[in-house]
């Protein structure tokens, strides 16, 4: 996945433990593989391969993700939209990239529109050439799950799963004590601005740090709007705790979206236990709330 993974087990004896690894791992792969747009094979490239043209036929798992997207599409009141992945044309995140201009901007905004999607039982069509679905929003979230349920199956019941830090706790470490998961200083990097313990469930962070570029003292950031085709703006970082790491990656990726006041009141709305860096450096911290 174009990162660095990690997967930490406490197991009875070391092939236990790998047999255990090997199998999430191979989990891992195979949704890779299955929803990477970078795959030609996968679904997802099939899909955008036959934009203006005859629906794909998809399976119970695709249709189960694309029901997801859909709730956080409508959740987000349209900025959580897995048909604007196309923005990435118009953005290059380096050292000396110019903004987009709105004229570059225009004709990828006109093909953006997840309720212009045409699902019906076993099949998904993108109405018009040019459009493309894009799981980069939740795809890595559904692998961290995946992996993580893979390790209960054999019988993991402490153990860390983290993909790019994005991860899921599997019970708290073999002595009782909780996990401490360090959340990364958003514009200090290898330095942690919080240390959380975290017992069970999912962590995962939305930031504008991973991918940006700065332009005249404004850092754009990664995560575009699907409305304006503009970067999110209002928090340095947020980490939202939940039950799934796609609940905490999308909950996260949306505050993001609505930005500072409609992206704090939305998290609260949730009452997921999260802790958000906003642009100026000040920090909300509602992690108290989770579970030990």
């Amino acid at each position: 996945m174009a990162a660095l993974n990690e997967i930490q087990v406490h197991a009875r004896d070391p092939a236990h433990a790998r047999r255990a690894a090997a199998a999430a791992i191979e989990e891992v792969r195979r949704i890779e593989a299955k929803y990477s747009r970078y795959r030609p094979q996968s679904v997802v490239s099939r899909i955008n391969a036959q934009a203006g043209g005859a629906p794909v036929a998809i399976d119970a798992e695709t249709a189960q993700l694309l029901d997801y997207a859909d709730a956080c599409f409508r959740q987000s009141r349209g900025r959580f939209d897995p048909t604007s992945g196309i923005l990435r044309r118009a953005w290059r995140f380096e050292p000396g990239a110019a903004i987009p201009r709105a004229a570059d901007l225009a004709p990828l905004l006109a093909a953006i529109g997840w309720q212009r999607v045409e699902r019906k039982l076993g099949t998904v069509r993108l109405p018009h050439a040019g459009m493309e679905l894009d799981f980069g929003g939740f795809g890595k979230e559904y692998a961290v799950d995946r992996a993580a349920l893979r390790l209960r199956e054999e019988g993991i019941a402490s153990g860390i799963v983290n993909l790019a830090g994005d991860l899921a706790v599997l019970g708290p470490q073999p002595d009782g004590s909780a996990w401490r998961i360090g959340i990364r200083h958003p514009r200090k990097e290898r330095f942690a601005i919080a240390t959380l313990p975290v017992s069970s469930g999912a962590i995962a962070t939305s930031g504008d740090y991973e991918r940006y570029v700065e332009v005249d003292g404004t850092r754009h950031c990664h995560v575009l709007d699907p409305l304006t085709g503009r970067s999110a703006r209002g928090f340095q970082s947020v980490t939202v705790h939940a039950a799934s790491c796609l609940l905490a990656g999308s909950a996260s990726t949306i505050a993001l979206l609505l930005g500072r006041e409609a992206g704090l009141a939305w998290l609260e709305g949730l009452g997921l236990p999260y802790f958000a860096v906003l642009e100026d450096g000040l920090v909300v911290d509602r992690f108290e709330a989770a579970p030990a």
